[in-house]
C-alpha cells in the first residue's frame, strides 16, 4: 500500500500491466496514495463447473493486489446466474436451476485457491443482499439509471437493430452487477473487456448512492486453443485449471504457433528477452510450445507433475511409444473423424462424436481436435484418443 505520490504512481503502473484499460489511472493513484487497503472485486457467475486459463489472467491480477496487502473479494454471482449474463449473446441466455448454480459454485472456491491465497480471500455470494431486495428497493435502484443508458450497450443495440427479442430481465443484469459494487463498497473491479459496460454501471450506481466510484480494470480475453474464439468451455477450446497435467500439457501443445507469444505474455512470467526471442522465432516452435506447456502445468500441479506430463507427451507423440496393449485399427483412406470414432466405438453416434469434439475430448497425435470437419489421414496421423482411456493406433 502506497503512502507517497511517487510510490502510488509506481504501484498504479505495476497494477496496470497487462490490463487493456484502467478507468481511471489518476483515480487509482489517488486511492493508493491514501495508504489504506483497497477492496478489489471480481465477480463470476457459476454458469459452468470449470474455470480455465482465460479466467486465470484476471485471477492473477487479483493476486497482485492481494500480495500488495489489499483485500480481494471474490464474488460468486449465484443470484445473477439465475438471470443469465447477456454479454456477447445474440439471443436470450437460458437461466440455470438453483441446483446447477449451487453445484458449480461449490467448485469455484477450490479452483480459485489455485491462484489466490484462500486465507486472504473474502468469498461472497450476491444472493446475500439480493435475496433481501424487495420490489420497492429494486425500483429505487432501477431509478438511478435511465433506459437510454442501458440501451447503449452494444449487445442490446445489435439485437434491437435485428428486431431480435430483448427481455426486461436482461436489462436487470447490469443493474444488479452494478449494485453488487455498492453492496461490497468496491474500490476496484476487474473483468474482461466484455464486462466493461457492466462495470461502468457499477461506477454510476456508486456515485448515485454516495460512494466513491470504483476504478475499472478491463482485462484481455484469451483466445482459445482454436486461435479464433475466446476461450470458453461452451466452445470446447479451453484448458481447465483443474485438468490433469498430461491433459493440460497435451492441449497446450495443440495451440497455433502464432498464438504462443500471447499465451507466454498473459499466462507466464517469462522475461522480456525470452519473450522477444519467441516472437522473433529464435526458439523452435515445438520447443517453445513445450516450454509454455511445462510452465503452465508446473504452476497448477508442481514441477514433478509437469516433468511427467512432458515425458508422457514426448514418449507417446514424438517417439511414438504407443503402449503394446493399444489396439491397432486399419483404414485404407481418409476418413471423417466422427465416422472413425463411431467405427472404433469411441462414440455411440454422430451426435455423440460431435459432442466429444466440442468438449475438447478428442486428440490426434496428442493435439486436441475441435474442428467438426477434421479428417483422419492414415500415414499422416497415427494415434486417436477420446478421453483418457479410449486410445487406438491407426495404420493403413
Amino acid at each position: 500500500m502506497a503512502r507517497d505520490e511517487n510510490q502510488a504512481k509506481e504501484q498504479a503502473e505495476r497494477f496496470g500491466r497487462n490490463a487493456v484499460e484502467v478507468i481511471s489511472a489518476p483515480e487509482l493513484e489517488a486511492r493508493l496514495g491514501a495508504g489504506r487497503p483497497l477492496r478489489i472485486k471480481l465477480g463470476m457467475d457459476p454458469t459452468a463447473p470449470d474455470l480455465h486459463l482465460g479466467h486465470s489472467i484476471t485471477l492473477k491480477k487479483l493476486r497482485d493486489f492481494q500480495r500488495a496487502g489489499h483485500t480481494v473479494v471474490f464474488l460468486v454471482g449465484d443470484f445473477t446466474a439465475m438471470i443469465g449474463d447477456p454479454t456477447g449473446r445474440s439471443e436470450t441466455r437460458k437461466p440455470l436451476t438453483r441446483e446447477q448454480i449451487e453445484a458449480n459454485a461449490r467448485t469455484y472456491q477450490n479452483q480459485v485457491a489455485k491462484v489466490l491465497d484462500p486465507a486472504l480471500t473474502e468469498v461472497r455470494f450476491n444472493s446475500e443482499w439480493m435475496n433481501g431486495v424487495d420490489t420497492r428497493r429494486l425500483i429505487e435502484i432501477a431509478a438511478k439509471l435511465s433506459v437510454a443508458r442501458m440501451l447503449e450497450r452494444d449487445d442490446f443495440e445489435r439485437r434491437l437493430e435485428k428486431q431480435e427479442p430483448l427481455f426486461l430481465h436482461e436489462l436487470l443484469y447490469p443493474l444488479i452487477q452494478g449494485y453488487d459494487s455498492v453492496a461490497l463498497k468496491a474500490d476496484v473491479e476487474l473483468g474482461g473487456t466484455d464486462q466493461k459496460f457492466n462495470m461502468l454501471v457499477g461506477r454510476e450506481l456508486q456515485r448515485a448512492f454516495g460512494q466513491q466510484p470504483q476504478i475499472v480494470f478491463t482485462m484481455p480475453l484469451l483466445e482459445g486453443l482454436d486461435g479464433v474464439r475466446k476461450m470458453s468451455k461452451s466452445y470446447g477450446n479451453y484448458v481447465g485449471l483443474t485438468e490433469a497435467p498430461e491433459e493440460m500439457f497435451g492441449k497446450l501443445m495443440s495451440i497455433p504457433d502464432a498464438l504462443m507469444p500471447r499465451y507466454f505474455e498473459l499466462l507466464t512470467d517469462v522475461g522480456m528477452d525470452e519473450l522477444a526471442a519467441i516472437r522473433a522465432g529464435a526458439i523452435h516452435p515445438m520447443e517453445a510450445k513445450k516450454r509454455l506447456a511445462a510452465l503452465i502445468a508446473e504452476e497448477y500441479h508442481g514441477a514433478a507433475a509437469a516433468n511427467r506430463a512432458r515425458e508422457y507427451f514426448e514418449s507417446k507423440f514424438q517417439r511414438r511409444e504407443v503402449p503394446r496393449d493399444v489396439p491397432v485399427y486399419r483404414i485404407a483412406e481418409t476418413l471423417w473423424i466422427g465416422e472413425l470414432m463411431k467405427q472404433l466405438r469411441f462414440a455411440s453416434s454422430t451426435s455423440d462424436a460431435r459432442r466429444l469434439l466440442s468438449q475438447g475430448a478428442v486428440r490426434v497425435d496428442g493435439a486436441a481436435v475441435t474442428d467438426m470437419n477434421f479428417r483422419f489421414v492414415p500415414g499422416e496421423h497415427r494415434v486417436l484418443e477420446v478421453g483418457k482411456r479410449r486410445v487406438a493406433r491407426i495404420e493403413r
